[in-house]
This record gives C-alpha cells, sequence and structure tokens, in this order.
C-alpha cells in the first residue's frame, strides 16, 4: 500500500522532474525579476516626475505670479491628479489589459508591454510616496539651494530629492515587494512568468496542489528575502541619523 510521503514523492517527481517541469518555474521566475526590476524602475522616474509637479503647485503656486509659468504648472498639476485618480483607482489586471489588446496592441513583445503597464501603475503610488518625503523637507532647504545660486529645478535636482529619497527609502522598497506580487497577473497576457509557470504544469500533470504550492513559497521565499533586506535597510538608515 503506497503512503502518504510516496504519494507526496510520486506528485513531486511528476509535477518537477519528469520532463524537467521545473523549468517552467526557473524561467518564470526570471521573468517575474526581470518584470519587477524594470517596472519599479520605470514607476520611480514617473513617481519622481509627478511628485515634483504636485509638490511645487502645492507650495509655490499660490506665491507664483500670473503668466504662463503659473498657468503651465497648473496643467501640469491637473494632468497629475487625473493619473493619480485613473491608476490607483482601477484594477492593475484592467490596466495590463488595455495596455496589451489596446494601447499597445501592435508590440509582440509581451515583456516590454508588462513592463510599462507595471512601469505606469507603480508610478501613480511612487509619486505620492516621493511627494510626502518631499513635503517633509524643511523650507530652508529650498533657501540653501538658491543662495548657492541654484535654480527651483537644480534646487529639487541637487537639494530636495536627495533628501526625500532617503527619506522615503523603505516606502519604496516595500513598493518593490508590493510590485513583486501585483506581476502574478502577468498571466493575463500569456506571459510565461512564475504564476504561468505554475499553471502550465498544472494544466500538463492536471495536479493543481504541487505546483501551486510551489509557486507560492517561491514568492514567499522572495518576500521574506527582500523584507529582510528592507528591515536591515531601515536600520541602517536609523543609525546613519544617530
Amino acid at each position: 500500500m503506497q503512503t502518504w510521503w510516496e504519494g507526496i514523492q510520486q506528485q513531486f517527481y511528476i509535477n518537477f522532474i519528469q520532463d524537467d517541469r521545473w523549468k517552467y518555474l526557473w524561467n518564470g521566475l526570471g521573468v517575474t525579476l526581470q518584470l519587477t526590476f524594470c517596472a519599479v524602475l520605470i514607476g520611480i522616474v514617473l513617481g519622481v516626475i509627478l511628485a515634483m509637479i504636485r509638490s511645487t503647485y502645492d507650495k509655490n503656486y499660490q506665491e507664483m505670479r500670473p503668466g504662463f509659468g503659473r498657468f503651465m504648472l497648473k496643467i501640469l498639476n491637473v494632468i497629475a491628479k487625473i493619473y493619480l485618480t485613473v491608476i490607483r483607482g482601477t484594477p492593475v489586471v484592467v490596466q495590463l489589459m488595455i495596455m496589451y489588446y489596446i494601447i499597445l496592441a501592435s508590440s509582440n513583445n509581451k515583456l516590454l508591454v508588462g513592463m510599462i503597464a507595471f512601469g505606469v501603475n507603480s508610478g501613480a503610488y511612487v509619486a505620492e510616496i516621493v511627494r510626502s518625503g518631499i513635503m517633509s523637507i524643511d523650507s530652508g532647504q529650498f533657501e540653501a539651494g538658491r543662495s548657492l545660486g541654484f535654480n527651483y529645478v537644480q534646487t529639487m535636482r541637487y537639494v530636495i530629492i536627495p533628501q526625500a529619497l532617503k527619506n522615503v527609502l523603505p516606502a519604496l522598497a516595500n513598493e518593490f515587494i508590493v510590485l513583486l506580487k501585483e506581476t502574478s497577473v502577468a498571466g493575463y497576457i500569456a506571459m510565461q512568468d512564475l504564476t504561468k509557470g505554475g499553471d502550465i504544469i498544472r494544466g500538463v500533470t492536471y495536479s493543481p496542489f504541487m505546483p501551486l504550492i510551489g509557486v507560492a513559497l517561491i514568492y514567499l521565499v522572495m518576500v521574506m528575502f527582500f523584507t529582510f533586506l528592507v528591515n536591515k535597510l531601515e536600520r541602517r538608515l536609523r543609525n546613519s541619523e544617530r
């Protein structure tokens, strides 16, 4: 009579060892990490730009003289608010499918489409994180930048943004972890990421337990690893401020 442990071993062999099916998970893991790292970079670039627009409007709009600059800042702020409202108010899987089936329907590069879709989504959340960091910087730092001969853009670039990013670095790292888990819906556009790799194995072996548990464990290990790095980063930042 087959024991419970022997059954587990047989299922493990069928799902992962036979026909090298473990490669679906390995290759999918590579796609997931590549997708996440590139998307978070896009999100940081978009987020910093949006945060600069929003914080500049909040800090300076009422004091600016009427003119073209004041008008353009108002327009850019309205566009930024619409972007943030739409992206944060709709599911990421819907945004992904809109990007793949409508906006970039002519592209055959699913990985690129995924990077852009998840990057655009992440940018909305990064923007609010960075904006809170900018707003937390003392106004005297702006005056210090001006006293060095910097204009407003140079002050933001060389004085304010570096300090703001340092303050919100742990939050940005947590956004990376959230994004890592959100990319699990990339299979909706037939991208063979980690989750899709597990689903392919399930479709071949008709055994959902082992491949799906395997995928869940891999995500869990990655999240625990990156959480450990974030906690270590937070401790280092706290120690550097003492």
